[in-house]
């Protein structure tokens, strides 16, 4: 059968539903006569018309209140916002910063509508060497032995405008080093750098309070963050500490809601005000959990937005986490090269969290920072701001 004759026998098919077909053939050559196709192809136009035609009929007669609806986008519109809070004070300020950094003060969601607020990243660096993987080691090998020296290479090579200083040294199962110690190597870390810090202990629910209230004291004037309040810990020293020495704390939980509005809660009681609290819901960097973490944090803005004031505070996360699943590091060729597996791993938790609403994020690895700041230009449509240098350049 020619094409022709094939059309012909088309004529008055409206619909063609093709079932197990296959062509079992070395070559084939098929001609198409597009000027002898019009006819049916203006036909089947027309059917398609009277259907739509067909389908309005019904439409309006079966539901008149219908008619005249006007399916317009309808702008989002929340009736709160996030509170804004200020890291770092400068010299006029009473602090010695040369800038601050202002973490949140969103409006809406990331992209929902319009700009959304910038996203602030905090490099986290420790009072000691540990050992991590090499994609983060090549960056900082020659001065993790040296806290202050680390902290400057931070600001001086690779730009940061946060620095997360851990003191993780002050753990007993570490070094055991004491508050007056710790609080000295602030001042260190301090004087080395221009830039505003967020002050974290070694996560031991014993010590920290100690460790964060001499901290605290070491840097007053300098309007850091204590890291971290939680629930499981006598939180109250450092609530009393960050407002006694003018600085921001951390509200820290295990991804729950209920559970982070308990401790907001518990810390406005104490005198806290909205600008010097920002929340840490806890971030998981791997399947499941961090579909759980997605959710929370979503959660978390949304209510906020809507006006539940327990949770208008910014968020945090520690998306340094990524580095902790086993596939971020791990050899194993199956999982593809590991040199570039951890820096996607990190980059891609830290766009997720921040779609979530997240608001400062703690992270590792430069590579992985430059490779989420890409992330984010594309989305806000600065493709032309994007160097084809930046790690795999997006």
């Amino acid at each position: 059968m020619n094409f022709q004759k094939l059309m012909d026998s088309l004529k008055d098919v409206e619909e063609i539903e093709i079932n197990n077909f296959s062509i079992d053939a070395e070559e084939i050559d098929l001609t198409l006569n597009l000027q002898s196709m019009m006819p049916v192809i203006e036909k089947m136009a027309v059917v398609h018309k009277k259907k739509e035609e067909a389908r309005e009929k019904i439409i309006e007669t079966k539901f008149p209140e219908f008619k005249n609806l006007d399916f317009k986008k309808v702008p989002v519109g929340y009736k709160s916002k996030i509170n804004a809070v200020q890291i770092g004070h400068t010299k006029s300020e009473g602090g010695t910063r040369k800038s601050s950094v202002m973490i949140g003060g969103d409006t809406h969601m990331p992209y929902e509508a319009g700009p959304p607020v910038k996203p602030i990243i905090a490099f986290d660096i420790f009072d000691m060497r540990l050992n991590l993987p090499k994609a983060i080691t090549m960056h900082f090998d020659e001065v993790m032995d040296d806290p202050a020296e680390w902290a400057k290479l931070c600001e001086k090579k690779y730009g940061a405008e946060l620095i997360t200083f851990h003191l993780v040294t002050t753990d007993p199962d570490l070094k055991d080093r004491s508050a007056r110690e710790a609080a000295k190597t602030i001042e260190d870390v301090l004087q080395a750098i221009s830039i505003p810090m967020l002050i974290g202990g070694s996560g031991n629910p014993d010590k920290d309070p100690t460790v964060l209230e001499y901290a605290g004291a070491a840097a007053e004037g300098e309007r850091c963050m204590l890291n971290s309040a939680s629930l499981n810990m006598d939180y109250e020293p450092i609530v009393k500490a960050g407002m006694k020495y003018g600085h921001a704390v951390l509200s820290w939980t295990q991804l729950d809601i209920n559970s982070q509005k308990i401790l907001n809660k518990k810390m406005l009681g104490l005198g806290m005000k909205h600008k010097d609290i920002i929340m840490d819901p806890t971030t998981a960097p791997l399947g499941y959990g961090m579909d759980y973490t997605y959710s929370v944090m979503e959660r978390i803005r949304l209510n906020a937005l809507k006006g539940d004031t327990d949770l208008q505070m910014p968020m945090a996360s520690g998306t340094t986490n990524a580095w902790g699943a086993r596939e971020a590091w791990m050899k194993n060729p199956e999982w593809g090269d590991k040199a570039k597996r951890g820096v996607l791993w990190e980059a891609t938790l830290a766009l997720s969290v921040y779609l979530a609403g997240c608001n400062v994020l703690f992270m590792m690895c430069p590579d992985s920072m430059v490779l989420f700041k890409n992330m984010v230009k594309l989305l806000s449509d600065e493709k032309r701001k994007i160097k084809s240098k930046d790690w795999m350049a997006v």
